[in-house]
């Protein structure tokens, strides 16, 4: 997100600009026809079905200022969108004895110490998580539909596979063991993570 970048309202959430194709190019009254359904394969992976967000905010600078209001802004976004329409298109994915449905945002926390540094690696990220998750009565305990996102302060960047959060990947997302499920997402604040 960028400085001033303002959430939609919930009412606004399914606002979609159409694709603009010009008439050269064949296509009747610039609609595209649909291309072929998709061929996907499932290869019996955990679905969270009814998806429960915790954001954690790692860092002093979630504390006050930009921060703080950022992180709210974040939190109202999740609370919006995970009762969206947007959810349920991905109703789609559901596969026999398991529907993706609405979710729920279940909580916050920020967390200050340990800083996460000027770099981290997404082992050192698994290392907090379980600890703060062990440690905190803050951060709930891991359900089959719990998503941990992690929010990193400016300055902080991800090391992971030989390559670096805003020059390679923007946020991912991973798991433990196939049991705790958590998302990563650097501060857009600098190379290819501010587009």
């Amino acid at each position: 997100m960028t400085k001033g970048l303002a959430l939609a309202a919930p009412s606004d959430a399914v606002r979609i600009v159409p694709l603009h194709v010009p008439d050269e190019l064949g296509v009747v009254g610039g609609v595209v026809p649909a291309g072929p359904p998709a061929q996907l394969t499932y290869h019996n992976g955990p679905l969270l079905g009814s998806v429960e967000v915790f954001t954690i905010f790692w860092g002093r600078a979630w504390n006050s200022g930009t921060g703080k209001a950022l992180a709210g802004q974040i939190n109202r976004f999740f609370d919006a969108i995970l009762v969206s329409t947007l959810i349920d298109q991905l109703g789609e994915y559901g596969v026999a004895g398991q529907t993706i449905g609405h979710g729920k945002r279940v909580g916050t926390a920020t967390v200050t110490a340990p800083n996460p540094g000027r770099s981290i690696s997404d082992g050192a990220i698994q290392h907090f998580l379980q600890g703060e998750i062990a440690s905190n009565s803050a951060l709930p305990k891991p359900t089959p539909n719990s998503l941990f996102f992690v929010y990193l302060p400016p300055g902080t960047s991800v090391a992971q596979g030989g390559a670096r959060s805003c020059q390679a990947f923007c946020g991912y997302h991973n798991d433990i063991a196939g049991q705790l499920y958590y998302a990563v997402m650097p501060y857009p604040g600098g190379g290819g993570c501010t587009v």
